[in-house]
């Protein structure tokens, strides 16, 4: 793993255009070593982009990109670098066993080829063909070939993308292990509970630009909101929905209500005073998805959005 305690990714007021679309606008951006980051944005925020300029694939417009150091396009910077695109091109003819022999023959001191696949639970499919291999399958080998050099820093491009719930879960454990040993990994996931399962640090990215980078609680926190749960045999959620505050409410058919509000204390206090029937109520806090929903509304582009009660 890495020994250093020198920035391993270092971005510096970047802004990166494609034709009249601003992919990346003044962005900046240091990941240490052995942060786990998450990287959130909606499609077309600058997450892929800002990923290609990190592995060499693409140059900044303006500003400073550096890879341990040095410039991402040159290969001695990306010796120590592993990576999971999105689409990942792997020859169909050949056997899962061989895949990986080629690519751990790329390093000086690969990780066993027995060793990874039993990492990402394809030892039984070693003999297959890539060709055969489910979408799923084909997930697992990309993040196995990612881990075959054994990186300092993993950069992985919605790496459980294709997954059930089972081997998401499963490729977790292998993330949290590989961080466990002092391993740097970003990744950027549309699935919000998989960042909010793994990251220790959250980026928020919209329109090109940073709208939040902090620990996981401080993003949380930045729009405490709250959600409210309690059965009930009387309101409709319409009209529950109705109350003042309240900015999401969902009803199961059992009578379970699920309301998010930025102030608890004042819905309950609307609930007792309006007569509502409610037991079991319970207050939480939010989400990861309620905090990125709120930042990234379309009606404040480049800006966090403060629902109402809450504070900077």
């Amino acid at each position: 793993m890495t020994h250093t305690t020198d920035p391993l990714v270092t971005v510096e007021h970047v802004t990166r255009t494609f034709g009249a679309t601003v992919a990346l606008d003044d962005v900046s951006l240091t990941v240490r070593p052995g942060e786990l980051v998450g990287l959130l944005g909606p499609n077309g925020a600058g997450k892929s982009t800002l990923l290609s300029l990190l592995t060499g694939q693409r140059r900044p417009d303006r500003g400073v990109v550096r890879l341990y150091g040095g410039d991402p396009r040159d290969p001695a910077s990306r010796t120590r670098l592993g990576l999971t695109p999105q689409e990942t091109g792997l020859p169909p003819t050949l056997k899962v066993k061989e895949v990986v022999e080629f690519i751990a023959g790329h390093y000086p001191d690969p990780l066993p080829t027995g060793e990874l696949l039993d990492l990402v639970g394809l030892t039984d499919l070693a003999g297959r063909q890539t060709g055969g291999l489910s979408g799923g399958q084909k997930r697992r080998l990309a993040v196995g070939l990612a881990l075959a050099g054994r990186p300092g820093l993993l950069l992985l491009d919605e790496p459980t993308t294709g997954l059930d719930v089972d081997a998401r879960h499963d490729l977790w454990d292998v993330l949290r292990s590989y961080h466990a040993t002092g391993g740097t990994v970003v990744l950027t996931s549309h699935y919000l509970e998989e960042v909010q399962a793994l990251a220790e640090r959250v980026v928020v990215i919209d329109h090109g630009r940073v709208l939040a980078d902090d620990t996981l609680a401080a993003v949380l926190a930045r729009v405490q909101l709250r959600r409210v749960t309690f059965r009930t045999t009387a309101p409709t959620g319409e009209a529950l929905a109705a109350l003042p505050g309240v900015a999401r409410c969902e009803q199961d058919q059992d009578g379970t209500v699920d309301l998010v509000t930025a102030d608890a204390d004042a819905l309950v206090r609307d609930l007792v005073t309006r007569s509502v029937p409610f037991e079991g109520i319970t207050v939480a806090g939010a989400s990861l998805e309620e905090a990125f929903l709120a930042m990234t509304r379309v009606d404040a582009p480049h800006e966090p959005t403060i629902p109402t009660g809450a504070t900077r």
